[in-house]
This record gives structure tokens, C-alpha cells and sequence, in this order.
């Protein structure tokens, strides 16, 4: 493989940098620039885990700047590659001329999640590890943190594993009897203990399919469809949630007319909050459009918050109540009385409402009972509290392959209440192991690293 390099901090964001050099010429290529402050020690020389400061220097002896150099030996690096990080000063100027300065002296620039790419192909973590590498890299709330770790650490492919082996002890016992096809009389394979096998087998990945509801709603965030009438201040609890001007703000009614979406963390949670347009009979195509996707933003959401002016509560709840009640339905409904700051008429018996509603008096415009309504919102979710340890997943891929896999051990057991032959349990035996390999990459084609990889950052 070729020499990479790339800069894997984020421009403009600290005083330091690092740039990166992986490959089996990354000492010799970084010893053309580099030059230790302690005469005669190279990069190719020093031991590895250690720390040399030195300058970087071009093509004319001038000094770019000065370093701190890491290096990794391999087999014991990130890539399983040797490996030099180059530590400068943030400016953008210094690290582009360093990295000029290697690509000009025979390395590559790296692509989108090569660094990775390469520890996944030299054995240094799975394809599933090596997916959570990116995970851990976006994560923007402790959840999404938590979940990322607990797969680079390899909880999930340690389950897998198992599964896998499982799987691998069925197939052995069944193949060795297609063998002696000739001798029918000969089982290998205890038809009630591959029973009991091939149903721990399904509860297991039952469950961490069913964990898949869980894991998406941390990583993508918990939709939150924001509706009710026009002007009830759907837009002013954006807000003020959101604790920016994200959506206009006007007395005039309709003045939403198209979805608005944001995302903000509650107490380690990512919500995903829309503003819908207000919904109302009128005559306006546009605002007509806007009321439709308005539907469409509740019948994908998982909580709904239905605001309503307290002012003309009576009013609006019989008015809406048609249109929106038969679309909560196995979703989490609150219902927000806004303006609680001017004179009202809500009862806290008002009737109407079913009877799991959760109910709570705000006023968006004064920033008033909104910590009651992020507690409510977070108790809405009914999430598990969730450690490193446990194994949740969050990936769609993986989440489809389970499911596959699914399928054909369910098939399996089938195959072995009914008595079906062996080579028809054997094929899906194999169909269930190649699902959960396809996870770990064992079988999976350059078209799929392909498209996981280049959506990681370049520098990683």
C-alpha cells in the first residue's frame, strides 16, 4: 500500500494540529522534512511511543515550523501500519505547506476514512468497529457517546462472535451427516439440542433487533412534531427549546407555511423538533402544501406536542381534535397550554383528551415552565438508561443484516420441528452466518467499504 497523509484535526478550531503519515515509508518520507533539535536522531531511529520535538523544513532550508513527532510501530498503531502524527501550530497556512511538503515527497493524500479503512484491513477492529469509529467522531450528546464507545470497544462483535459460533457447531454437526448421505441411519446432530441451540440463537438476536427502536432514536434523535392551530405559538416554543430565532415569529396567521426542523440535546438526549405549519381551513395553496406536510411531520413523530392558546383553549381542542387525536395512536401526546401569561380559561379536567395525555401550562413567549416541559419530554421518551456496557444498535445496515439472519434461523428451526432433510437446513444455516459476517466484514465487497467509508472525514 502507499504512503498517506492527511490532517486529522478540524481547520481553525485549537492552537495545535495533527497531521497524520501512515504507510511503510511514513519514517523515511517525514525524516525529508524533518530535522531533530538533537543532532543526528531521525524519525526512522526513534523508539516508538515517544516524543521528538524538531522543525520542518522546505525545499530551501526555510523553517515552516516547529513540531512535536509521534511515532506508532507496526504492528502496534492505529492502521497497523508505522505511522508518524506531526503535532504544529492551528494555522491553516502552516498545515497546508507541510502537507504539500509530504505529498511532495512521495505521499498520498488520504481519502475519506482511509486511516480506518486500513485498520479494518490489517485486522486492528471489524467492519462494525470500525463504523463506530464515526459514530464516536459525530457524537454530539452523552448518549450517542456512550453507545459509540461500547462498539469500538467491541461488545457488539463480541455477541456476534458467539452467535457465529454457535451457528459454525449446527453447520459442522450438519454437513458431517450430508457426508454420510448414504448412511441415513447415522445422526450426528441431536435434533433437540440443535433445537435448543438454534432458539438461544433467535432470542438473542431478537433482542438486538428490538434494541434497534432504542439505539436510532439516540443517535438520530427522538422526532418531535410541534402542531396546533395558527398563531397558538408553535414557533415561539421552537424558540425558545431551540434558544435561538430558528422560525419567524408574527401575529399574522400562516405566517408558517413549510416544516421547520432543528435538533437540541435535553439532559443528554437529541431531540429532533419540527415546526408545522399552522393547521386551519383556508383557501391558500401554499399554506395548504404546508398543512399537508404539517400531517405528514405528526404521523412520523414520536411525541407530539400539540399547543394550544390557552386563551381559546375550548375552542381549539374541538376544532383539532378530529384531525390530530386519531393520529397520535401508540405515540406520546402533550398537550401545551401557551400563554399562560395572559388571562385564561384551562381547566386541568378539561375534557376531550385521552386519558394517557400529559398536560402542562407554559408561556413560550416568557421562557416559563419550559424546564418542566424538557422533563417531560425526556420522561416521554421511555428510554432505557444505557451504559457502555450494554449492546444496543444503531445502524441501519446492521439492523437489516440481523434481520435477515433472523429469518433464516427461525427457518431453521422450522426446518428441524418439521424434519426437514439437511441440506435444507445446512443452506440456511449458511444464509444466517453470512449476514452476520457481512456485519463484522468478513464477507463484505469493496462496493460496501466504498460507500461506509467516504462518509468519514478525511483524517480519520
Amino acid at each position: 500500500m502507499s504512503t498517506i497523509c492527511a490532517i486529522s484535526t478540524a481547520p481553525g478550531v485549537g492552537g495545535i494540529a495533527v497531521i497524520r503519515v501512515s504507510g511503510t515509508d511514513a519514517f523515511a518520507l517525514c525524516d525529508k522534512i524533518f530535522h531533530a533539535h538533537r543532532e543526528g536522531h531521525t524519525i526512522q531511529s526513534q523508539k516508538a511511543y515517544t516524543l521528538q520535538y524538531g522543525t520542518i523544513e522546505n525545499e530551501r532550508g526555510e523553517t515552516v515550523d516547529n513540531v512535536v513527532i509521534a511515532v506508532f510501530r507496526a504492528p502496534h498503531s492505529f492502521t497497523g501500519e508505522d505511522t508518524v502524527e506531526i503535532s504544529c501550530h492551528g494555522s491553516i497556512y502552516i498545515q497546508q505547506q507541510i502537507l504539500q511538503l509530504l505529498i511532495q515527497n512521495g505521499c498520498e493524500l488520504a481519502k475519506p476514512g482511509e486511516f480506518t479503512q486500513r485498520a479494518f484491513l490489517n485486522g486492528k477492529m471489524d467492519l462494525s468497529q470500525a463504523e463506530a469509529v464515526a459514530d464516536l467522531i459525530a457524537s454530539t450528546s452523552a448518549g450517542q457517546h456512550r453507545l459509540a464507545m461500547s462498539q469500538m470497544r467491541g461488545g457488539f462483535s463480541r455477541e456476534l462472535k458467539i452467535l457465529r459460533e454457535k451457528l459454525l457447531h449446527i453447520t459442522s454437526l450438519m454437513e458431517l451427516e450430508l457426508d454420510f448421505a448414504d448412511h441415513e441411519e447415522l445422526e450426528f446432530a441431536d435434533r433437540h439440542e440443535l433445537k435448543e441451540i438454534a432458539a438461544q440463537i433467535e432470542q438473542t438476536m431478537s433482542k438486538l433487533i428490538h434494541s434497534f427502536k432504542a439505539g436510532n432514536a439516540i443517535k438520530n434523535g427522538i422526532p418531535v412534531a410541534i402542531v396546533g392551530e395558527t398563531n397558538a405559538g408553535k414557533s415561539t416554543l421552537l424558540n425558545a427549546l431551540l434558544n435561538e430565532e430558528k422560525a419567524i415569529v408574527s401575529d399574522i396567521h400562516g405566517t408558517t407555511r413549510d416544516i421547520i426542523e432543528d435538533t437540541v440535546s435535553i439532559q443528554g438526549q437529541i431531540f429532533r423538533f419540527i415546526d408545522t405549519a399552522g393547521i386551519r381551513d383556508t383557501h391558500d395553496t401554499i399554506e395548504v402544501m404546508g398543512i399537508e406536510r404539517s400531517f405528514h411531520a405528526l404521523d412520523q413523530a414520536q411525541i407530539i406536542l400539540w399547543v394550544i392558546d390557552s386563551t381559546n383553549a375550548l375552542e381549539q381542542i374541538t376544532n383539532l381534535s378530529p384531525r390530530i387525536l386519531p393520529r397520535c395512536q401508540e405515540k406520546e401526546l402533550i398537550v401545551v397550554f401557551n400563554k399562560s401569561d395572559l388571562p385564561s380559561v384551562v381547566h386541568s379536567d378539561i375534557a376531550g383528551l385521552p386519558e394517557n395525555t400529559h398536560t402542562i401550562s407554559i408561556s413560550a413567549k416568557q421562557h416559563e415552565g419550559l424546564n418542566q416541559l424538557q422533563t417531560m419530554l425526556i420522561e416521554a421518551t421511555h428510554l432505557p438508561q444505557i451504559s457502555q456496557a450494554d449492546i444496543i444498535i444503531t445502524n441501519a445496515r446492521h439492523y437489516e443484516a440481523l434481520t435477515s439472519a433472523l429469518h433464516a434461523i427461525q427457518r431453521v428451526e422450522e426446518g428441524l420441528s418439521s424434519g426437514l432433510s439437511g441440506d435444507f437446513i445446512s443452506q440456511d444455516l449458511r444464509e444466517c452466518i453470512y449476514h452476520l459476517s457481512d456485519i463484522m466484514g468478513e464477507v463484505t465487497t469493496d462496493e460496501v467499504l466504498g460507500n461506509i467509508f467516504r462518509n468519514f472525514c478525511i483524517g480519520k
